[in-house]
């Protein structure tokens, strides 16, 4: 079973709608969200995708009341940790902030993160497979990127969305 991951979409349109559209392309089951749309702009394209959604709220989702209205067509949201079970029993456990779910990740064989935009995957001495899926909307490092994880092997890979352009610098 492929899971996809993704967080800290920031309002890029553009970006969601690679990811979207990569995620479906991968047939995911699931698509799980670590937090950060910033407001209600990109919940439209994430109808889009198929198989279940499963998100949490980031600390910087301003319009949350707007979020969640337009979350209730897409999946389930809620405030992390939020924990979920694949139908082939692996456990995960989900919050933006990695320090808001370390009282929950006994038991836990896949814990999702993100907050610092920068993609990785590692396993402690336990086992557990800790993934940060990076950042969709790419406006802190410019390198876009989501992560697929397999259930069956417990692996996962970062996979990079389009390359943003050049940034814009205003000489002073």
């Amino acid at each position: 079973m492929k899971i996809g991951i993704l967080a800290d979409i920031h309002d890029n349109v553009d970006h969601i709608r690679h990811a979207v559209n990569l995620l479906n392309s991968l047939q995911v089951s699931a698509t799980l969200i670590a937090g950060d749309f910033v407001s209600p702009l990109v919940v439209p394209s994430l109808r889009k995708l198929r198989g279940q959604v499963i998100a949490c709220f980031g600390d910087n989702d301003g319009n949350q009341v707007g979020i969640t209205g337009g979350m209730r067509i897409v999946g389930t949201l809620a405030v992390g940790p939020v924990c979920y079970r694949t139908d082939d029993g692996l456990h995960i456990v989900m919050a933006h902030q990695l320090d808001d779910i370390r009282d929950w990740i006994d038991g836990a064989d896949v814990v999702v993160f993100a907050h610092s935009h920068r993609a990785s995957i590692a396993s402690d001495r336990h086992g557990r497979l800790f993934i940060n899926p990076g950042e969709v909307g790419g406006w802190m490092f410019r390198r876009p990127s989501i992560a697929v994880l397999e259930t069956q092997t417990r692996t996962a890979e970062i996979i990079e969305l389009p390359k943003m352009p050049d940034p814009v610098y205003v000489d002073g």
